[in-house]
């Protein structure tokens, strides 16, 4: 699990405290929001869905994806982290300069308990799924150099900007599109 970083670092003790209350209000009573059929598409998944897999299998979810101009492979898609990670060494590989980093000083806990410092924040466009059902959204990726079986950590912030849903007996990610339910499925042989 990975705590910390811009989104946590940027909540006072008291915003912490309101949004605790509004939680448990929600919890409660349930959502006072109504959405219709097409704001709230079902996604669900079968058997048919985890065919191309090897089981049984403990493997982890590792994807790919479109960042920046770059294909990027080895992406860990981590739903208990709080960030979303691009280590150094491929953030050097992509030939991003230094100069887009944007300095922070939110510290990461999580990486066998060691507090990590970030090189900066870099802002990347991420692609993910297949014409017509994709996805395109900005992704803060905090850059921390230390080394990693991964080229970055895909956590909850993207995660729930695209209303994923995903599933590691399938290895899959499914978002809802304008064109119905995207598909990303994990490679096996990088997990």
């Amino acid at each position: 699990m990975i705590v910390g970083g811009t989104t946590s670092a940027r909540w006072s003790k008291k915003a912490r405290k309101t949004y605790l209350r509004m939680v448990q209000s929600v919890q409660l009573t349930g959502s006072s929001l109504k959405m219709t059929r097409s704001d709230n598409p079902s996604i669900g998944f079968s058997e048919e869905d985890a065919r191309r897999l090897h089981h049984p299998h403990d493997d982890v979810l590792v994807i790919s994806i479109r960042a920046g101009d770059y294909n990027m492979h080895r992406v860990l898609v981590d739903n208990e982290s709080s960030a979303d990670i691009l280590y150094y060494p491929a953030f050097q590989q992509m030939g991003i300069g230094r100069e887009r980093l944007v300095p922070t000083n939110a510290p990461l806990v999580g990486f066998g308990g060691t507090r990590v410092y970030l090189l900066g924040v870099v802002t990347l466009s991420v692609m993910v799924g297949d014409y017509p059902q994709k996805v395109t959204k900005d992704v803060a990726f905090l850059v921390v150099d230390c080394s990693s079986a991964y080229n970055a950590i895909l956590g909850r912030p993207t995660l729930n900007a695209w209303k994923a849903v995903t599933l590691t007996y399938h290895l899959m990610v499914k978002f809802p599109t304008e064109y119905g339910t995207g598909e990303l499925g994990g490679n096996q042989v990088a997990a």
